[in-house]
């Protein structure tokens, strides 16, 4: 498998999604603008309904927009595209190294090359020992690797990640945060990260843009300053990750308090 530094560069303008018949329209997502660089690791943040996996949804060409443009730096956009979400996902009736295997094998890439990027894919998040087992006898943090094995075996440009480790225990949480931190440093994947944890947002990203509450819009946009490679064991400790958590804690607060607000009127 290829593990070169290769990521997509993003341009989102003016994003607009809405939804239902045009007497009752409900608008997700609103004048959505962000520029996103190769390689660059982006977490989304936001109240509960703000269009957070909409926008996730819509990058990975799962769904259209209402209005606004989206421009990819990669040939391959949205196939050179790989999405994980909170449940791995994983075919049931088949073991981890098909599994992983699948997408290579539905866009015809021949079976030597598939052998070697399974392979690959599966030494990067340590499942080697494990290729012939089937998801239900993996452990819910071992089932979320192999999700990330068949993300990574296609060699995307743009991964995007809709909470994929919100289910875990906190120790496994924590293990797959790391190893997500290092795969990224290893491959230069453009990655954008949706999650509801603050926490998880500065361990992980270069930036944290924060979203209002419904309909969604950028409300701010965090430059994450802790320099890479990072050890997010210990990165919680650092009196500026507290501080730069309470930043944002506050903004996503008085978006909650807005939101109720407007719907106790």
């Amino acid at each position: 498998m290829n593990v070169e530094r290769r990521g997509a560069a993003i341009e989102i303008n003016h994003l607009r999604k809405e939804f239902g018949p045009p007497e009752a329209r409900v608008v997700a997502i609103e004048d959505i603008s962000l520029k996103i660089a190769p390689g660059e690791f982006v977490c989304i943040v936001g109240p509960s309904g703000c269009g957070k996996s909409t926008l996730l949804r819509i990058l990975a060409g799962l769904d259209t927009s209402t209005g606004g443009t989206i421009r990819v730096e990669d040939a391959g956009w949205p196939v050179g595209n790989a999405m994980v979400f909170q449940e791995s996902g994983l075919f049931p009736w088949m073991n981890v190294e098909t599994n992983v295997a699948f997408g290579l094998m539905t866009r015809g890439v021949p079976k030597r090359e598939i052998s070697a990027r399974v392979e690959a894919a599966l030494k990067l998040v340590g499942l080697t020992k494990f290729r012939h087992h089937y998801p239900h006898q993996l452990s819910g943090g071992m089932r979320q690797r192999g999700a990330i094995a068949r993300a990574f075996v296609t060699d995307p440009g743009m991964l995007l990640m809709d909470e994929p480790f919100a289910a875990l225990d906190a120790q496994n949480r924590t293990i797959l945060q790391a190893e997500l931190v290092r795969l990224w440093e290893e491959t230069g994947k453009t990655v954008v990260y949706i999650t509801h944890s603050i926490d998880e947002a500065l361990l992980l990203g270069d930036r944290t843009v924060v979203m209002t509450a419904h309909p969604g819009r950028i409300k701010e946009i965090k430059d994450i300053p802790f320099p890479h490679p990072r050890d997010v064991m210990t990165l919680q400790s650092s009196p500026a990750f507290g501080a730069l958590k309470l930043e944002i804690w506050r903004i996503l607060e008085s978006e909650v308090q807005r939101a109720r607000a407007e719907f106790e009127k």
